[in-house]
């Protein structure tokens, strides 16, 4: 089985679009989103709506924190471009919208894969995974041998051996990575919907569950068509110029 896992999507329908249609190209047949479904993009219905769909197709999706601000109330912490995004998107949703949000599980599972969105530590916490300190207490929360989860949104991977060591790897664009069944993994994607790592193309990844390997995609998109949209929309211009620029 061949598993595309997207995550923080944040509202940018011009990069959900481009990421789905690139792996429905490459054959994917299932599909995990880890969260952040909304929040900073000018398209949250039109995101939600495309991920309840695939849900109801039986994708894995687990909440976000910003789902959460938005469907249950602002989270401390957040900057004020964040929150001025939480408020301006939760008047944009309906009822069922977001009530989809509001029940999303924190995690889910499949076999030996564990999908959150912040870590499998505390995922109720949103903390973030920013080295090799944090991704091993992830990795030691879990009897998974592998976890995917996003956050951060910058690409990253994360191994572990038998012996408790971690080590850590910028991937490689397209290339497949063999994951040793021998050491214990945690992957980050990167962001579809606003990338943070110097480049402004949308991230994901696709896991070949049988051969047990891993490639991370960028997918180039229409950022100043999304980029538009935010300052039409009237949300603070900062948003709209980091998806020009990827930082």
């Amino acid at each position: 089985m061949l598993l595309a896992i997207l995550t923080d999507l944040h509202s940018n329908r011009e990069a959900t679009e481009a990421v789905l249609d690139h792996a429905l190209a490459q054959k994917a047949d299932a599909f995990a989103f880890l969260g952040d479904l909304v929040g900073y993009g000018a398209d949250p219905a039109w995101v939600v709506d495309t991920v309840m769909d695939y849900a109801r197709r039986g994708a894995y999706v687990v909440m976000g924190n910003h789902d959460q601000a938005v469907a249950e109330a602002d989270r401390p912490g957040m900057t004020p471009a964040a929150r001025e995004a939480v408020s301006w998107t939760r008047n944009q949703l309906s009822p069922a919208q977001l009530d989809f949000l509001r029940t999303l599980p924190l995690q889910r599972e499949m076999g030996d894969i564990q999908f959150v969105h912040a870590n499998a530590f505390s995922p109720a916490t949103w903390d973030y995974i920013d080295g090799a300190l944090e991704a091993t207490r992830s990795m030691n929360a879990t009897r998974h041998m592998l976890t995917f989860c996003g956050h951060v949104h910058t690409p990253a991977l994360y191994h572990m051996t038998m012996t408790g060591k971690t080590g850590i790897f910028t991937p490689q664009v397209d290339e497949s990575i063999p994951l040793s069944r021998q050491r214990r993994w945690l992957a980050i994607p990167g962001a579809v919907g606003q990338p943070r790592d110097g480049n402004p193309a949308a991230a994901y990844a696709l896991f070949d569950t049988r051969a047990y390997e891993l490639r991370f995609h960028r997918v180039p998109y229409e950022a100043e068509r999304a980029a538009s949209k935010i300052r039409a929309a009237g949300l603070p211009p900062a948003l709209a110029q980091r998806l020009l620029t990827g930082d």
